[in-house]
């Protein structure tokens, strides 16, 4: 396989990215806005740079799909999905939630992801057929079966406004039938949190692939399945995933599939 595919380099890369978040940090000058609520920082672009430098010197040949470098080959053999700063919001608002998501695609399947949590230093790699870890120590998704005895995240678009589902609906049901709700902010981070057992599922709509395509690769190699909400393979750019162990995963796309779009929740006044 030409180019690298070391998971200690891209855990190298993403740490390296991660001190340029953190040198950033509380000290943000200026913060702009791509939409209403989708934020950019000096940090992101930075952060993206020194990532996408990094590839191109061991990789030349190989595109890079980014948040904020937008690749012409998506579906090149080899593909890199970057966020250099997943959880935008949480930075700019000094909450320790947040991640660089770092992923190799060869033929459309991941194999070698890095998710780095600079604040709280914990990070997350994954190989396959080769385990996912937390700081070295290997990493197994929780066995619950149940929707009532688990606690699930998501999280919504940041123009949630504008789609017909804006998974409204399917928040208030599993608020109902869930043990716990958690929106974090991070989709990366929350895809290693299902990796790891603090989380038995995650489910969200409208996400972009560098959104997913680090943390996807850890539930997999943690023993659980991602799929979109008809449980195919859909997930990276179908804007819409689920991923839990093999078990909870169907209960979960089942409770999203009762929900009727006619009756979905949307805004109720113009501010």
């Amino acid at each position: 396989m030409p180019g690298t595919s070391d998971p200690s380099t891209v855990e190298a890369w993403a740490r390296e990215a991660g001190a340029i978040l953190l040198s950033h940090h509380g000290r943000l000058e200026q913060v702009e806005k791509k939409g209403a609520r989708d934020l950019v920082t000096a940090a992101d672009r930075e952060a993206e740079a020194l990532i996408v430098a990094r590839i191109r010197e061991a990789c030349p040949d190989d595109p890079i799909l980014a948040e904020e470098t937008r690749a012409t080959q998506a579906d090149a053999p080899r593909l890199w999905i970057v966020d250099p700063l997943d959880g935008t919001t949480n930075f700019v608002h000094r909450i320790p939630h947040f991640a660089v998501s770092i992923a190799l695609y060869v033929d459309g399947a991941p194999v070698v992801a890095c998710v780095f949590n600079p604040i709280l230093d914990e990070c997350f790699v994954a190989t396959r057929g080769g385990g996912a870890t937390l700081n070295g120590v290997p990493i197994r998704c929780r066995g619950e079966d149940r929707v009532s005895e688990s606690v699930l995240a998501t999280g919504f678009h940041y123009r949630r406004e504008y789609h017909g589902d804006s998974n409204l609906q399917h928040f208030t049901d599993f608020a109902y039938l869930a043990r716990g709700l958690r929106r974090l902010g991070s989709a990366a981070l929350d895809l290693c949190y299902v990796a790891e057992g603090r989380f038995d599922g995650f489910w969200e709509l409208h996400l972009s692939p560098w959104d997913v395509a680090g943390g996807a690769l850890m539930v997999r190699e943690a023993g659980g399945v991602v799929t979109d909400f008809s449980g195919g393979d859909g997930w990276l750019f179908g804007g819409e995933i689920v991923a839990a162990n093999p078990q909870l995963a169907p209960r979960i796309r089942e409770v999203l599939a009762a929900a009727d779009p006619a009756s979905l929740p949307g805004p109720r006044f113009e501010p």
